[in-house]
């Protein structure tokens, strides 16, 4: 424990809410231990001699006169090798270690280095002595798992300066792997670096993102695509999938390396996702996907404040990936919960509140999080991108988007996933609505498909959203009067677009083969899709019926394409030219000469 001449004491608790007096020069954001037992505590507001302190655990017991102890310094996390396949709490506690130790509920105070400080990583150099380096440079590497390769950097903040030593062989994090710097001003590296996790890592430029980042969800990679470096949400009233949708993501998003942050949400969801991701096998290495996927857990029983740190300890690894040149894909499931946190600690700070008891800040602090998304040159004297990712999740209250959480974030973000409940109703998954959703990364996304899959990408996407839109247009109509009204072109329209819905917009998350499709598989089923309407579209024009387009044998191995393995893509080929005879076939004889130069 600190020392006394570093202390103050207790004068108020209001649940996670503790203010001190006589702690001796605190700062904003200044990390405290409080209590007997230490528990971890973040500095939030100053006001005179008083600072209000949010508490990370449960404050139960504490009173007026306790200690807390001041450690000069801001909540950081710990970064290096050893943080991928780790399940840490929202202050990074490593939970699997602590329910060795401990059990299934962590004793209060308990605490825990992040990183191990026993295991051996082998060092390879590729930096010699005399070497200049700066900030961001590669010293040397780490295999930390067999998927991903540890990039071992100049940290920032150190002065660039001549390589004095380096090691190589076993080393533990502590260990010293290098000095940089002549003198008084040389600087020890170890493998082990902390970070103020409210803080931005530095980096040279930010650019435009232009990448897609594949996700194998066929309505979010073809219909509504982030790219790689960008910003998403999914708002969503109880039960529509947003959870599913952002495990999806998890799970198969194309990034090399995976954050899941569960803030607030239910215990049973995350219990899912710790069970199940360490069962799954990345479609892209072949190993388990927690080989390249760190997961942060702060269930609802949690202490409400560590939420609104679990967010921001999530990033910074994100960001300590993204200065080795990863992509990296951050799932926040959800930021309502998170707002949440922030809501009742301004309510026992008495700030003014804003609307619906949400801070006045809450604007500013969720563009912040979103804002640390981006694709970046990184530091260091050869050129180097890489990139986050940051798709949140939200949960409004009744499914109404017009609440603050929600309005907040679209004014940020570029790709809005708007989940609708009738959809799910349905058991139509993912519940997408395809008619508010947008993405406002398609443009730049396009140019990259038509380099890596086929130039009429786009073109399809176009005329499936057309079909989409008219098909809303003519169920007016149906509800009015009925089917009998439409003309046989509108009945086609209307089987168009339902073939769309239903043999590619809808996906089973549990299917073996369903629950992913590459970018590839996506266009190919597409144009599947818009080839049987094309070619139907003929064939009514020369002459055949509606009635025997619509019964045709070929709308079953439609509906069944999706279901098509990975491993023979060559099918969709062979479906394209049954759809083409399939038409002409229902054509009269006599007109098959006119459909052929149609």
């Amino acid at each position: 424990m600190a020392d006394d001449d570093l202390a103050g004491e207790i004068v108020r608790v209001a649940g996670p809410l503790v203010v001190a007096r006589g702690l001796p020069a605190p700062k904003m954001y200044d990390l405290v231990r409080v209590g007997a037992q230490g528990l971890m505590g973040e500095v939030i507001e100053l006001r005179a001699e008083d600072a209000s302190i949010q508490v990370y655990e449960e404050t139960g017991g504490l009173g007026p006169g306790d200690p807390v102890y001041t450690t000069g310094g801001a909540l950081s996390v710990e970064l290096g090798p050893g943080l991928l396949e780790s399940i840490y709490d929202g202050v990074q506690r490593p939970l699997n270690l602590l329910r060795e130790m401990e059990g299934n509920f962590i004793t209060r105070g308990t605490d825990m280095p992040a990183l191990s400080r026993e295991r051996d990583w082998e060092f390879v150099p590729v930096v010699k002595e005399g070497d200049e380096v700066q900030p961001g440079d590669l010293l040397g590497t780490i295999q930390e798992t067999p998927v991903i390769e540890h990039r071992v950097l100049l940290p920032p903040g150190v002065k660039p300066g001549r390589v004095q030593s380096i090691r190589s062989g076993a080393l533990k994090i502590t260990d010293v792997v290098a000095v940089v710097g002549d003198g008084e001003a040389a600087t020890e590296v170890t493998l082990l670096q902390r970070w103020p996790v409210r803080r931005a890592r530095p980096f040279k430029h930010k650019y435009a993102p232009t990448d897609p980042l594949t996700t194998g969800q066929r309505v979010i990679d073809t219909f509504f695509p982030v790219a790689k470096g960008g910003t998403a949400c999914i708002p969503g009233p109880f039960g529509s999938g947003k959870t599913v949708v952002q495990h999806q993501i998890a799970k198969w998003a194309d990034a090399d390396v995976i954050l899941f942050v569960g803030c607030g949400e239910r215990g049973n969801e995350m219990t899912e996702v710790l069970l199940e991701f360490p069962q799954l096998t990345d479609p892209y290495s072949g190993h388990p996907l927690m080989k390249r996927t760190v997961l942060i857990a702060n269930t609802s029983n949690m202490p409400v404040a560590a939420r609104e740190a679990s967010v921001y300890t999530g990033l910074t690894i994100a960001e300590y990936y993204r200065d080795m040149g990863y992509n990296v894909a951050l799932q926040a499931d959800s930021t309502s919960r998170w707002a949440e946190a922030l809501r009742e600690i301004g309510a026992r700070l008495e700030e003014m509140p804003g609307e619906e008891g949400y801070p006045a800040y809450l604007g500013s602090r969720l563009a912040s999080f979103y804002e640390r998304a981006g694709l970046v040159s990184c530091l260091g004297s050869k050129e180097c991108s890489g990139s986050v990712t940051v798709v949140g999740s939200v949960s409004p209250p009744g499914g109404d988007l017009s609440e603050p959480v929600t309005q907040a974030t679209l004014r940020v973000v570029k790709v809005f996933w708007g989940l609708e409940d009738r959809l799910a109703f349905m058991r139509h998954f993912p519940a997408i609505n395809w008619l508010v959703s947008y993405s406002m990364y398609l443009a730049q996304v396009s140019k990259k498909w038509d380099e890596i899959i086929d130039p009429s990408f786009k073109e399809l996407r176009t005329e499936a959203m057309t079909l989409l839109q008219r098909e809303a247009e003519l169920e007016e109509i149906v509800r009015l009067i009925g089917v009998e009204a439409l003309s046989a072109g509108e009945r086609l329209t209307m089987e168009g677009a339902r073939s769309i819905r239903e043999d590619f917009l809808h996906q089973n998350a549990f299917d073996e083969i369903d629950t992913y499709s590459s970018l590839k598989k996506q266009f190919l089923l597409l144009r599947c899709v818009i080839t049987f309407h094309r070619e139907a579209e003929k064939a009514l024009e020369a002459g055949a019926e509606i009635d025997d387009v619509l019964a045709s044998p070929l709308r079953e191995r439609l509906a069944d394409a999706k279901f098509i393995p990975e491993d023979r893509l060559e099918d969709f080929d062979k479906l394209d030219q049954a759809a083409v005879k399939a038409m002409e076939d229902l054509v009269p004889r006599e007109e098959r000469g006119a459909v052929s130069n149609l």
